[in-house]
């Protein structure tokens, strides 16, 4: 960290000489197996300059296992897409595509909207 960032905690200075900051883990969430998960998949074009997107919500576990998995959908849908306040947006109109290949890997999918 740069000697003039913030650690993100809001404390800047204590003039306790006894004081000592204990840092806050992140606890890392463990990934539930996909027959325990419920996926929610949903078509979105609002604030996103008329393109559509397809989203996946509703995952439960880690960082990495949520990216790992917006890599195999991107890949399987042969097109770009992110990971974002743990949902998964896929570039372009792909729900049917997305949710026969999360049901084929065992999750419980729902579809949301029309």
């Amino acid at each position: 960290m740069g000697k003039n960032k913030l650690s993100g905690n809001g404390l800047v200075y204590s003039t306790n000489p006894d004081f000592s900051y204990q840092h806050e883990e992140d606890e890392e969430q463990i990934t539930l197996s996909p027959p325990k998960q419920t996926l929610y998949i949903a078509i979105d074009k609002k604030q996103r300059g008329g393109k559509t997107v397809t989203l996946v919500s509703g995952f439960a576990g880690s960082d990495a296992d949520l990216k790992n998995l917006g890599k195999t959908l991107k890949s399987v849908c042969g097109t770009g897409g992110t990971v974002k306040n743990r949902e998964i947006l896929i570039q372009g109109s792909f729900r049917d595509k997305v949710f026969t290949y999360l049901q084929n890997q065992g999750f419980q999918v729902r579809k949301k909207g029309g």
